[in-house]
């Protein structure tokens, strides 16, 4: 389990992370979403007792990631897939993670084979490996030492749909033996299909958090009309707030009949008004993060 409790980070004046909670349980797949700069990787990395907090508590299995007996057995964290010495075979890095944490080095061929890593492959330099390859590497290591949590920071970066599939195979595996799987990913249509929850922040603070139906469930309303900036105009008038959605349309954080009220008054001629539920995690991700990242580049 991954429990986050008050935590903040600051730069200065600059708060990178903001007093923010939540918590991954056994058995489920969480992701972690934000648009860049929102606090994503600051946050894995005090879980992971690379960075300091300003303020709060990051615990895994109830213990401060300094504080556990090998952590390597306990949690497994790919955070920077090409944080890899360029200069060992993929063979020679696994074994030497696996003699540092104290497992049987038979997992290392083990592992390389779970991840799609063949004989050829494993007798390579790092320098010489793709980025899709150094990911499949990072998962090994992540792997090796059979823990319990996993903590990955855009594992798919770099892999190929084929890459992607597996990888979302692995996770949901993991997952429904009694893991905890902490997953950052801009490919939000994948952590829509293996995530049980979700957690979404901008701006350094949690805009939302919650099972992944009830999140979609609650996104708002989707409206097309035949003349947009008639509908803008009608919208705006109505005092309901209204972002551009991925597909053309306008992303309404209110009821569908209170949208079609505003249109009606206005005379607007609507082509479509649906949930933006059935849009996906891809149209709640626009709503929710609205302006976060124009806020973060006046910064």
């Amino acid at each position: 389990m991954i429990a986050v409790r008050n935590l903040s980070k600051r730069y200065g004046r600059h708060a990178a992370v903001d007093d923010i909670s939540f918590a991954c349980e056994p058995g489920t797949v969480t992701g972690f979403l934000g648009p860049n700069g929102a606090g994503k990787s600051t946050t894995m990395r005090m879980i992971c007792g690379l960075t300091p907090p300003t303020a709060g508590t990051a615990t895994v299995n109830g213990v401060p990631y300094h504080r556990l007996p090998n952590p390597g057995r306990q949690i497994g964290i790919l955070l920077d897939a090409s944080a890899q010495h360029a200069g060992r075979t993929g063979r020679e890095a696994l074994t030497l993670v696996a003699r540092t944490i104290g497992v049987d080095q038979g997992r290392v061929a083990e592992k390389l084979d779970l991840v799609g890593l063949n004989a050829v492959a494993a007798r390579r330099r790092v320098r010489a490996y793709s980025l899709g390859m150094r990911q499949r590497l990072g998962i090994a290591q992540a792997l090796l030492g059979d823990p319990r949590v996993l903590i990955l920071d855009e594992p798919a970066n770099g892999l190929d749909p084929e890459g992607i599939y597996w990888m979302r195979g692995l996770l949901r595996d993991f997952a429904d033996r009694g893991g905890t799987v902490l997953l950052s990913s801009h490919l939000l249509r994948e952590v829509e299909a293996v995530a049980d929850r979700l957690v979404v922040i901008g701006g350094g603070r949690i805009v939302a958090q919650g099972g992944r139906d009830e999140l979609l469930s609650a996104a708002g309303t989707l409206v097309r009309a035949r003349d947009p900036r008639a509908l803008r105009a009608a919208l705006d008038a109505a005092g309901l707030a209204a972002t551009a959605s991925t597909d053309g349309g306008l992303l309404v954080q209110a009821e569908a009949e209170a949208v079609g009220q505003a249109a009606a008054t206005a005379g607007v001629v609507l082509v479509e008004l649906r949930p933006a539920g059935s849009g996906g995690l891809e149209q709640m991700f626009l709503a929710l993060t609205a302006g976060e990242s124009v806020k973060e580049a006046v910064k």
